[in-house]
């Protein structure tokens, strides 16, 4: 059964998380994301705020970028997080933006390599290895939790190239897409994420998260549209959905139909209604994408 979410995005101040949060709970929402853009908000300290306001919904943070945080960092904040709140965080990593990852001072000149280290590091730490790396970018000289998840735990990457969905596959447990992804895309992206699997003799199940940018209510189209020309995707096929409840399940069904086992509505930047947004997604869409 296709997972289904939504995101808070961080073009809302901080203080208006707790009010989605309570609502996505309320409603029965599967997961509620949440975004580390630079220079917004944190994606781990949003994730703790969520989950501690709430009781049930599980919060994702699709992503961490790899290159601001040190791996034992990230390993200890995603394991406190998921020994307080067991089975609730969802914690994606990736490239980062790099013009953005440029500001900081923090751009590798081997992004991929970067991801992969991590990648590697972060999944051992997080199942309580004892780690001892020496790599380009990622260095550890034993290396070990005192707190680890006491459960196994998903460690999911955010990709979009050819050699970044091959090392999601190869190294994480699951991908992450954007929402500049239609159904072909998901499909691509997921032979791709195959290969890496089979290289690395992977066999387990690995989840496809998908956004989807999504815009209802009055001035639903010109929103939609707005948002994809900014983005300069505007003459993509496929992309978001602008409608009711039918339209947007049925957009929900053409990606988990391409490979998505989790759709995450993304709403437009300028979503008037953040709480309605949430309530639309549990309460209208979720029944139509179960039937």
């Amino acid at each position: 059964m296709t997972g289904l979410g939504a995101v808070f995005r961080p073009q809302l101040a901080p203080e208006r998380l707790r009010a989605v949060a309570r609502v996505a709970d309320e409603v029965g929402l599967e997961e509620l994301w949440l975004w580390e853009d630079c220079f917004r908000e944190g994606g781990i300290s949003t994730a703790a705020a969520a989950l501690a306001w709430t009781e049930r919904v599980r919060v994702g943070v699709g992503l961490l970028p790899v290159p601001l945080r040190n791996v034992a960092v990230t390993a200890m904040e995603a394991a406190t997080l998921h020994r307080m709140f067991p089975g609730r965080a969802v914690l994606g990593v990736g490239h980062g933006v790099q013009d953005w990852m440029g500001q900081v001072g923090a751009r590798a000149e081997s992004p991929l390599t970067l991801l992969r280290e991590h990648l590697v590091a972060l999944r051992a730490l997080l199942g309580g290895e004892r780690v001892t790396t020496k790599g380009r970018y990622v260095r550890l000289d034993d290396v070990a939790l005192d707190w680890p998840p006491e459960q196994a735990v998903e460690v999911l990457a955010g990709a979009t190239g050819p050699r970044s969905l091959r090392l999601a596959g190869e190294a994480a447990d699951g991908t992450v897409l954007t929402a500049n992804t239609p159904p072909d895309g998901v499909r691509r992206a997921g032979r791709l994420i195959d290969e890496g699997r089979a290289a690395a003799g992977r066999s387990e199940a690995h989840r496809v998260v998908v956004y989807l940018l999504t815009a209802t209510g009055p001035g639903a189209d010109e929103r939609l549209r707005d948002e994809l020309v900014a983005e300069g995707v505007g003459d993509v096929p496929d992309l978001g959905v602008a409608g009711d409840a039918e339209a947007v399940a049925g957009a929900v069904r053409r990606l988990a139909e391409a490979g998505a086992d989790t759709v995450i509505l993304q709403p437009t930047g300028d979503e008037p209604d953040p709480e309605g947004f949430v309530r639309f997604a549990a309460e209208q869409v979720r029944p139509l994408v179960v039937a």
